[in-house]
């Protein structure tokens, strides 16, 4: 600390107030330098010059604005070598290690090719991840340049967030890249595979609460758009997803090609059924209850607690917002679903003001029977494609303990589309007794507003239900009491 000592007036030729005066002025020029020291923001030209900063603390970059593109070629040059263990070894194509720094990306585009995920042999490739903490990364565009059918030699992610208190905002994503494309899990999708597949994901959050905000992805890809694992207190906010769907009875036409060649068998282990819709993705937003990830050079092993999901749009993939792994306060508002296989799974949690279309099927299904304690306002919208509806069903609830409110105009209502409690899912994998412990629930002892004209459907599994309803009624339960309104 600077000493400063006032002498007598007296002994001095520059009076009090005019001393006093200097030093204020001197100390104000003094802040603003470091003011202007400590913002100051560094433009680079180029990926090289970049990338010694993204090893660096406490700095503010900028790219300069243009379109910028990694090859396989730069890849076979020794170019983009940056390797990470955290599981397994991966390759970084842009690894930020360091803390408290800011990168904007305004008008910048960053191409890569698509046979760059082939470019480094049997390992997974991230494009870009983060392993520092309070770092800021801003509106990159970030395209995947090639096929949707150059599948990566093993596997690979756009994003991935690590470390704590980081976040990315603004970012438009284009996934493309996978194997085998157009099917979505039909034929495999973990370890039980009837084709074997190299997934493409755009967007992995893990680490310490972490936040992706405002940003686009453009799904082209079979794997999980925005997906959770071992990340503690995250936050997803205003986020658009769009995957695409296709019909099984498109796929069965087909007359070559992988699904073909296996006689369209699918890894639920009976042949492809006509009459529903798939994604070619698989979940819009997701949790899941394992991972690894690393904060402060530390690896942890965990699962995903307390997600936030804000203001999300989610179109055409497997599933809208799925939590059912996640434990802790779990949280979805103001999220809107189209188009999608499923529209909210949490398991249990909070639903609020959050709206979805039942085209291609459910708004809301019970993950597990022992689900518990879901609360849940959805708003039901038009769909804006015709209805494909295999299972039938507006909403499966099964479970006990939840408050679920279901709200839509006559627009909404389509015949042969029922609420149903409990029972058989009629979902596309779960026929023929596959997965026993995901279908056929019992569910009772929870309230249910129905404020549509939808008929309510309780099977004989089905107990202690209560709430009110304008459509019909059929029960087939026990000790039911809903009232049907007007």
């Amino acid at each position: 600390m600077m000493k400063v000592e006032i002498l007598n007036s007296t002994h001095n030729t520059m009076s009090f107030k005019t001393y006093r005066k200097s030093v204020t002025v001197f100390f104000a020029v003094f802040f603003l330098i470091g003011l202007h020291i400590s913002s100051a923001q560094a433009v680079v030209n180029s990926l090289d010059e970049l990338m010694p900063y993204l090893e660096k603390d406490n700095v503010e970059v900028k790219l300069a604005p243009g379109v910028y593109s990694i090859t396989a070629a730069d890849v076979k040059k020794g170019q983009y070598q940056q390797e990470l263990k955290i599981k397994n070894i991966t390759k970084v194509l842009l690894l930020f290690k360091g803390n408290n720094s800011t990168y904007d990306f305004t008008d910048v585009t960053i191409k890569v090719e698509t046979k760059v995920l082939q470019a480094y042999g049997k390992v997974q490739v991230h494009e870009l991840q983060i392993i520092g903490n309070n770092n800021v990364l801003k509106n990159l565009t970030l395209v995947d340049d090639g096929s949707v059918y150059d599948a990566p030699t093993r596997r690979a992610t756009n994003i991935v967030i690590d470390g704590k208190e980081n976040r990315v905002e603004g970012f438009h994503v284009t996934t493309k890249g996978s194997f085998p494309y157009g099917y979505g899990d039909a034929f495999g999708k973990g370890g039980k595979v009837v084709i074997k597949h190299q997934k493409h994901s755009a967007c992995l959050i893990r680490g310490e609460s972490n936040h992706l905000k405002n940003s686009t992805f453009i799904h082209r890809s079979y794997g999980h758009c925005l997906f959770m694992q071992a990340a503690s207190n995250p936050t997803i906010e205003g986020c658009t997803v769009e995957g695409e769907v296709r019909k099984t009875d498109d796929m069965l036409a087909e007359t070559s090609g992988p699904a073909f060649d296996v006689g369209f068998m699918t890894a639920w282990g009976y042949k492809l059924p006509t009459g529903y819709m798939l994604s070619t993705g698989e979940a819009g937003i997701r949790a899941y209850n394992a991972g690894e990830t690393i904060i402060d050079g530390k690896v942890y092993k965990r699962g995903t607690s307390n997600p936030t999901i804000l203001n999300c749009t989610i179109k055409y993939m497997r599933t809208g917002v799925t939590l059912a792994h996640a434990t802790g306060n779990k949280k979805v508002k103001n999220c809107v679903i189209i188009g999608c296989e499923n529209g909210f799974s949490l398991g249990s949690g909070t639903v609020v003001n959050c709206k979805a279309d039942c085209a291609y099927g459910p708004v809301y299904s019970t993950t597990y029977e022992n689900d518990k304690n879901y609360n849940a306002e959805i708003t039901i919208i038009p769909a804006i494609d015709p209805y494909y509806n295999g299972s039938g069903t507006v909403a499966y609830i099964g479970g006990s303990g939840h408050h679920i409110t279901l709200r839509g105009t006559d627009e909404v209502v389509k015949e042969g589309l029922r609420i149903k409690v409990g029972g058989e899912k009629n979902n596309i994998r779960l026929q023929h007794g596959n997965f026993p412990h995901q279908n056929d629930f019992k569910g009772g002892s929870f309230q249910i507003k129905n404020l549509t004209n939808y008929p309510i459907f309780l099977s004989a599994k089905s107990s202690h239900v209560t709430g009110e309803s304008i459509g019909e009624i059929s029960d087939l339960g026990t000790n039911n009491n809903i009232k049907h309104i007007k």
